[in-house]
């Protein structure tokens, strides 16, 4: 297949993930829907979470099962291994430190707008906070900012996924092709949804929800869906099981960190039977999903 047509199938496969935005943008979701989507966006996340688990495993089991079997030798295995416990590391620990990072930028941003005024003795002067000016993101609201990791996760989750589109293009394997655009298109839906849902939870401090901006919610949606197009591009050039290992464990890293995130926000909301409804849908439609992808013989 040629470069241009693989290219239409990787824009195809992610383009989908702007279906479920505009959930976002929600005018007053009522505490129950709010509540009922955020546990709906752990169970796709938790599915995810498996998902990238199991791809990234494979790689290591079929190193592991040739060592068995006296038909390769154990540095492969072992090669595999590091690059999976290092990508799972950087995925898990870069949010951790983002967030102290952003903890600061917000600390700064209130120090600049109390201004001089409320500044005591051997307080920071007005010209350095003006020097250290915060990042603009200190200015999200929390639920924005928790849309951001969800969808760098997802992200990262949808640069393999273009991987396996790409490899397969290249290869002339093209109904398996088609069917991965398929199944990763209709898995990119239920991952949009994924990364607005903390959106319905966004008031301000008088209970009014925010509305994001189409803008916003198109950046997210290019954040989450954009990586499996150059996924698709780099896939369709050479294929690296080391590559898609790493990107897969970035991944999952990435969400884990997300899912505690989310589950934090359910704890506060008090409804348990809520938290297994909206788990049981999200699993579902992950495991859906994916069968079809399955049925394609990936």
């Amino acid at each position: 297949m040629s470069l241009m047509s693989t290219m239409l199938l990787g824009f195809i496969a992610g383009v989908t993930i702007l279906f479920g935005l505009p959930i976002g943008r929600l005018r007053a979701p009522a505490p129950t829907l709010r509540a009922l989507l955020n546990a709906t966006a752990i169970g796709v996340l938790l599915f995810l979470v498996w998902d990238v688990f199991s791809a990234a495993w494979a790689p290591i089991d079929d190193a592991l099962t040739s060592v068995h079997d006296g038909k390769g030798g154990l540095g492969l295995a072992v090669g595999y291994g590091v690059l999976f416990a290092a990508g799972l590391a950087v995925g898990l620990l870069s949010l951790v430190y983002y967030e102290s990072w952003m903890a600061r930028q917000l600390s700064l941003a209130q120090t600049s707008a109390a201004g001089p005024e409320h500044q005591g003795p051997g307080a920071m002067g007005l010209r350095d906070v003006k020097t250290r000016r915060p990042s603009r993101m200190a200015t999200w609201s929390a639920a924005r900012r928790l849309s951001l990791l969800i969808a760098v996760g997802i992200g990262l989750h949808n640069f393999a996924e273009g991987l396996a589109i790409g490899q397969s293009a290249a290869s002339g394997e093209l109904a398996l092709a088609f069917l991965l655009v398929i199944g990763f298109g209709l898995h990119n839906a239920t991952e949009g949804f994924g990364i607005v849902a903390p959106l319905a939870g966004d008031l301000d401090k008088e209970g009014n929800v925010r509305r994001p901006s189409w803008g916003f919610l198109l950046t997210m949606g290019a954040i989450g869906g954009g990586p499996t197009f150059l996924g698709t591009l780099v896939g369709h050039e050479f294929t690296s099981e080391a590559l898609s290992i790493v990107f897969l464990t970035l991944a999952a890293g990435s969400i884990l960190y997300v899912v505690t995130q989310l589950v934090t926000v359910a704890a506060k909301n008090r409804r348990p039977d809520l938290l297994a409804y909206g788990l049981l849908v999200g699993l579902i439609a992950g495991f859906l999903t994916d069968g079809i992808v399955t049925a394609a013989g990936a």
